[in-house]
């Protein structure tokens, strides 16, 4: 699964290069280092990737844009397209329309995970149209796989379906179009297991049969890959994301991954909870446990680099509800596209586009 991927919004007349990490790590683990404070969404925003990349998520590979989205398309070993968000949500709602990818041992992600490797997970196996597989984990603790359940839904790989995760300090709901198809309430989670640190939104495909990675993995993912199929795609066409909490950035108050010790720069955590509990459904479905000692990933997995950095926005610059990084005062820039090794001393590049003040 694919682990942290960062990269530092870069100020003036520099780009900022990032380092890279290997999945389910973190280059700076609150709970064993002090690091540095994780930029705050700290607002709600809605991303249509009909109209193209933000600046406010990250690539990976080679995300496309187009009338179904962001697509990411696996055409060989190796590929892993996927976007990583710039922010992090304190608790939250995320909600997002999806096509999955094909394919035998084609997985498509859509991942919160932390700095502290806690994670809420999506995931749809290529092999199977008519089913989704929700699963958690804590503190990059991986050593049990009886977490996942699978469950049944409609066809997932011809239509855009609406999918929603909601994450509070008591409970995580996942629904599929209008069904909550799982609640895990904090109470019932394996000791030390209720994800409860700052998340990033991370979503891509990857080949979970590829030749390279462990048997199990390969079994679950119900591989092998055959690319001689391909390539195998997979679209995000809308994404909303509403941060619980409020502020400019979060720190870890000390090393024990708890939520009561996060604290909140310019804001409070559960500041905005009051968005929170407001889910539309119109059923309630259970799935099957999973109880295989298979070897599922955490993260998004095919991808072993990330950016280690987690600066918050510098001084001046504000988020849209767009979720376009820009100046303050100056929301409604228009982008324009860098020129590969062409620098100006007040040109900005954020996440892969250029905006002058």
């Amino acid at each position: 699964m694919v682990s942290s991927v960062r990269r530092c919004v870069a100020v003036a007349a520099a780009l900022l290069s990032c380092q890279a990490t290997a999945q389910t790590y973190s280059s700076c683990n609150p709970l064993s280092a002090t690091c540095s404070a994780d930029t705050a969404l700290g607002m709600s925003i809605d991303v249509d990737f009909t109209q193209g990349e933000v600046n406010s998520f990250t690539a990976s590979g080679t995300p496309t844009y187009g009338s179904d989205g962001a697509t990411f398309t696996v055409r060989q070993s190796g590929d892993a397209p996927q976007l990583t968000s710039v922010f992090y949500i304190m608790f939250g709602r995320v909600e997002f329309s999806m096509k999955a990818a094909p394919g035998a041992g084609i997985v498509s992600s859509f991942v919160l995970q932390s700095d502290d490797l806690d994670e809420i997970d999506w995931e749809w196996l290529g092999a199977d149209s008519t089913e989704v597989q929700s699963n958690y984990f804590g503190k990059g603790i991986t050593s049990s796989y009886n977490r996942g359940q699978f469950h049944e839904m409609e066809n997932n790989q011809d239509d855009f379906v609406t999918y929603v995760l909601d994450w509070t300090s008591d409970r995580i709901v996942w629904e599929v179009a209008g069904t909550v198809v799982r609640t895990l309430e904090a109470s019932d989670a394996e000791s030390n297991q209720y994800p409860q640190t700052p998340m990033q939104v991370k979503f891509g495909v990857w080949s979970g049969g590829d030749s390279s990675n462990a048997q199990g993995t390969i079994e679950w993912a119900r591989g092998p890959t055959d690319y001689s199929q391909g390539p195998f795609s997979m679209s995000v066409k809308s994404l909303q994301v509403t941060d619980y909490s409020t502020g400019s950035s979060y720190r870890y108050g000390d090393t024990s991954g708890s939520w009561t010790s996060i604290q909140s720069d310019g804001g409070s955590v559960n500041g905005n909870l009051g968005n929170a509990g407001t889910l539309t459904t119109t059923a309630v479905a259970s799935g099957s446990t999973s109880t295989s000692t298979a070897n599922v990933p955490a993260g998004i997995g095919g991808s072993s680099s990330s950016s280690s950095d987690s600066s918050s926005l510098p001084e001046g610059w504000v988020m849209t509800s767009e979720g376009k990084i820009v100046p303050s005062g100056a929301a409604s820039l228009r982008p324009v596209y860098p020129v590969i090794c062409i620098f100006t001393l007040f040109a900005t590049f954020a996440g892969g586009r250029m905006f002058w003040p």
